[in-house]
């Protein structure tokens, strides 16, 4: 294990294996939910979890060997919201011109990585702008939770644009419940407490009718055809896609480095700058990843910050992202029960993580218009 350091770090095999799948079980709801959303932009659902799968693999093998840090790397939440719901379901671009522009920026990245630019460039955004862009995604998620779960429908023509669900509808009473449970579950510091509430409300869904059985539960996985390779570089090059690629730009851009600092100062990685040391060596490796990402059929890609969770756990090293890393290829083959999971499973964990991610309003002046402005404009339009 001389690859990893673990003497160096402090740490043991047994910790960092416990750290991995700690890791693996917080950040594993992803397997489900990108490729829910993403659906809705087009996306055929069971080769976007192939993709959802090889893309939180590959990336998050790389971190381990490569970077040697204890960093999940798997498609980001809000990022697939936007580009699924904005991008295409309101503006009508194709996904594929989204894919493209995603794929535009991971080559830039790897540029601005290669050239130490990106460190500056993340630096250089305004710091109030930087937390109202995660609110803003928090709200979008929330709310696309509560449509899926039932509680909120369109609107009529004529009258508002959102109006109640039907409450008694066992669909939204099915989601009620685990996002209860999932609530109850995070404050009772219970790991892994997303993905548990959905495979409880998965299997009420089922139990109840709500939700029809798969029809079984090892299967090979589905084919990429239908989406890998599917990029539309000239799309995503035009002027009138410049000001949405540079939003999907900006906000990979955050949320990386936000992440990456978030969970290090959990780790202790930190300098007494506050500064993470070879901080290029994990922001490539996000640049990489979000580059084969749109290749493989799906949305921009970064280091999970639900990966602090496995640094509590005692991960220290890059040994636990190789094992949260054949975690989720064991995925693969589970893919009739991963497609199977309701909307009324995974809606209360767009709500939930949309709830976490609204925490970061707290860092927005609203003494100061001069940052309370931009940012609520940032927020409102997202």
């Amino acid at each position: 294990m001389q690859l990893f350091g673990l003497e160096r770090a402090g740490t043991t095999v047994r910790r960092e294996l416990l750290g991995g799948l700690t890791t693996f079980v917080t950040v594993a709801y992803i397997v489900v939910v990108n490729p829910a959303i993403l659906e809705a932009a087009g996306i055929p659902k069971g080769p976007s979890m192939v993709a959802t799968i090889l893309t939180a693999f590959l990336g998050t093998l790389l971190m381990g060997l490569y970077a040697n840090r204890p960093f999940a790397v798997a498609p980001y939440m809000g990022e697939n919201a936007f580009v699924a719901y904005t991008v295409v379901g309101t503006l009508g671009f194709s996904w594929q011109t989204a894919l493209g522009a995603i794929l535009a920026g991971g080559l830039l990245f790897i540029l601005l990585t290669v050239t130490r630019l990106r460190t500056a460039l993340a630096d250089a955004i305004p710091r109030s702008l930087k937390f109202s862009f995660a609110v803003g995604i928090g709200l979008f998620l929330a709310f696309i939770g509560l449509h899926d779960m039932g509680i909120v429908r369109e609107g009529v023509p004529g009258g508002p644009p959102v109006q109640p669900g039907d409450l008694s509808n066992p669909a939204a009473l099915t989601g009620v419940a685990t996002f209860v449970i999932m609530a109850l579950l995070h404050l009772w510091r219970v790991k892994g407490a997303i993905l548990i509430a959905i495979l409880l409300g998965t299997g009420v869904a089922f139990v109840a009718g709500v939700a029809p059985l798969p029809g079984a539960v090892l299967a090979p996985p589905p084919s990429l055809a239908p989406i890998a390779g599917k990029v539309d570089l000239a799309g995503a090059m035009s002027l009138s896609f410049v000001n949405v690629a540079l939003v999907i730009f900006i906000m990979d851009l955050v949320d990386t480095m936000g992440t990456l600092i978030g969970v290090s100062s959990r780790a202790g990685f930190l300098d007494e700058n506050g500064n993470l040391p070879d901080i290029e060596k994990p922001m490539l490796v996000d640049a990489v990843a979000t580059t084969v990402a749109p290749l493989l059929g799906t949305t921009t890609t970064g280091a999970y910050i639900e990966s602090a969770a496995g640094v509590e756990a005692g991960a220290r090293t890059g040994l636990a992202s190789v094992v949260t890393a054949l975690l989720f290829l064991v995925c693969l083959f589970f893919a009739p029960v991963l497609t199977a999971v309701p909307p009324c499973a995974y809606g209360p964990a767009l709500v939930f993580v949309g709830l976490l991610m609204l925490s970061a309003v707290v860092n927005i002046p609203f003494d100061r218009p001069e940052e309370l402005v931009p940012a609520f404009a940032v927020i409102a339009l997202m």
